[in-house]
């Protein structure tokens, strides 16, 4: 089936050249037509940007355009595969933008995989845009790259880091509500982007019982190799500095989130977890235990980030609303408050069950809870 989908795929990008095009929002059918829509008739929004720059969002497409950033990276899991490569993906990411929340949204890939120019390049192209959402570009860059552009004045958001934490937030939150456990032990594999933002939110919700792991084992405080981010979640993670790797890690946990590499989980050491784990593996395309092998070992929910599984953990569920929440109400970023409230908000939408702690990916009905809660979070802080 894999392979089939893949081949199809395929097939229609070659047939489509790309799923974007842009269409004017006005016919030109006459001189009138020409003279409104260009010279000398364009010239007056012009002025009026010109005397007051708030104005652009009054008579440009500004007030609902996203810009779809990436370096090529660190796509999918196909890893370093460069701007051209990332440009399916960039616009795949658009497609989703206007579908679920009518974002007009423009995949931009840059060609240089400089952090200091990647700042600048989004920077300078910022006055067009009334949001940015990036994309595929690895840890720790991305980490530096979102820091610096926080205070650009629209919203700024590696979608990898928050749009995977909003709704692993959600699908954990209703998780623990079908389980009735609670103050959940809670393991997460992966420490780049999805994982070290999947930590932060959890903690800012009050989940404080993590253990990150990486390639190497158990994150902890002092450990070798640590670069400067998995050096600030290890001061806040692990209170019990237990040291060792996955296997250690998961023994009497209540919770795995995966989003690491594929078959790093076995039967046994599901088993070795407390009693009706609640297991998240989220690698893709393969996941860290098949979700047969996980239910066989005693996991009483089940969650991955592929369509072919029930509970899918897809970022579509949160990337459209949080973002027409944020320019619906101008918000300048996008704050750890109006995370909180969408990742509620996506969990409200759904009466869970442990086959169903999400809604289905393509429900529509999503992207408005998400946005008025976004909205009002905002407004709040």
């Amino acid at each position: 089936m894999k392979m089939d989908i893949q081949q199809e795929s395929l097939k229609l990008h070659e047939k489509l050249k790309g799923k974007l095009e842009v269409r004017s929002k006005l016919p030109l059918k006459t001189r009138k037509d020409l003279s409104l829509a260009y010279t000398p008739g364009v010239a007056e929004p012009c002025r009026y940007i010109a005397k007051n720059k708030d104005d652009v969002y009054k008579y440009t497409f500004k007030s609902n355009t996203v810009a779809v950033i990436s370096d090529g990276s660190s796509v999918l899991g196909l890893g370093n595969i460069g701007a051209e490569a990332s440009l399916p993906v960039m616009e795949g990411k658009s497609v989703l933008f206007k579908e679920f929340a009518n974002i007009d949204a423009f995949p931009i890939c840059l060609s240089a995989q400089d952090v200091k120019k990647t700042i600048e390049t989004i920077k300078n192209i910022a006055p067009v845009f009334g949001g940015i959402s990036l994309e595929d570009i690895k840890a720790p860059e991305c980490f530096e790259i979102e820091e610096s552009l926080q205070d650009l004045g629209i919203p700024v958001m590696h979608d990898d880091q928050h749009g995977t934490a909003v709704v692993v937030l959600a699908a954990l939150i209703n998780s623990l509500k079908v389980t009735k456990k609670s103050n959940p032990k809670i393991v997460i594999n992966g420490a780049g982007a999805a994982g070290i933002a999947v930590a932060k939110l959890l903690l800012s919700y009050g989940l404080k019982n993590i253990i990150l792991c990486d390639s190497e084992g158990i994150i902890y405080g002092g450990r070798d190799n640590l670069n400067k981010y998995k050096k600030e979640i290890a001061e806040k993670t692990n209170k019990n500095n237990l040291k060792g790797f996955l296997s250690d890690a998961l023994k009497n946990s209540d919770v795995f989130i995966g989003v690491s590499k594929a078959n790093l989980v076995s039967k046994e050491m599901v088993e070795s977890m407390n009693k009706s784990p609640i297991i998240m593996a989220m690698a893709n395309p393969d996941p860290e235990i098949l979700p047969n092998v996980a239910k066989s070992a005693g996991a009483s929910i089940i969650a991955t980030g592929r369509s072919d599984y029930p509970n899918q953990v897809n970022n579509v569920l949160a990337f459209p609303g949080i973002f027409r929440g944020a320019l619906d109400i101008r918000a300048k970023r996008i704050t750890e408050k109006m995370k909180i409230a969408a990742a509620e908000a996506l969990a409200n939408s759904i009466n869970p069950t442990s086959e169903a702690i999400l809604p289905y990916a393509l429900d529509k009905s999503v992207v408005p809870r998400v946005a008025e809660a976004v909205k009002k979070a905002y407004l709040k802080d």
